[in-house]
């Protein structure tokens, strides 16, 4: 079963985990907040990718579908990713946060290290805690760690990416791709992507 969006009436200002809260004072200095684009721009087949970092279905099509789509798609200029942000609770918020801290050239490799730890860091005694060490390993210091946290425009046009997928997309539960248009909600294998994409191609 897919996770379905937990955040969808909850103000942003009284969202809280842990020592951490969403909100508060803005820094001098805010991540861009932005969709991140993998692959050629003019590639004839855009995926539309809406994600929770803390939902293990995600997960497991980063880490098992994922690799092939890429290497068969992405790498070879038939199509585009467009990640967008559809986080399912708090924790997923902070992580989505934390990814556009790092910067458009890190972006990326902190889904990909997020989800191939997801179970090391969201099913931690102390997940934000466990969230930020993974942070340290990708290169976010403390206080970058907190200034981003903070951000409350940031979380503001995080959780904007999701409902503007609700409203355009019907997006629901994650994850859902829109391929050319086309909604397809859930995780697929390789060859039922690989089916999928061939379709828009031809």
């Amino acid at each position: 079963m897919n996770r379905r969006l937990l955040l969808t009436t909850a103000p942003i200002a009284a969202l809280s985990f842990g020592a951490i809260t969403f909100g508060g004072s803005r820094p001098a200095h805010s991540a861009e907040v932005v969709e991140r684009v993998m692959g050629d721009p003019d590639a004839p087949v855009t995926i539309i990718e809406y994600a929770s970092l803390t939902c293990p279905h995600c997960a497991n099509f980063h880490n098992d579908t994922w690799p092939a789509i890429k290497r068969d798609y992405i790498d070879t200029g038939k199509a585009k990713l467009v990640m967008r942000d559809f986080p399912l609770d708090q924790l997923a918020l902070a992580a989505s946060m934390l990814a556009h801290c790092a910067g458009e050239e890190r972006y990326f490799r902190f889904l990909d290290f997020f989800f191939a730890n997801q179970q090391s860091w969201a099913r931690a005694s102390d997940p934000l805690g466990a969230l930020r060490q993974q942070s340290k390993f990708g290169g976010l210091t403390d206080a970058e760690m907190d200034a981003c946290l903070a951000d409350q425009n940031m979380a503001d046009a995080v959780l904007q990416m999701s409902y503007q997928g609700q409203n355009e997309h019907g997006v629901r539960s994650t994850p859902t791709f829109v391929i050319n248009g086309e909604v397809v909600a859930g995780g697929r294998s390789v060859e039922e992507f690989s089916a999928i994409l061939d379709r828009h191609l031809n």
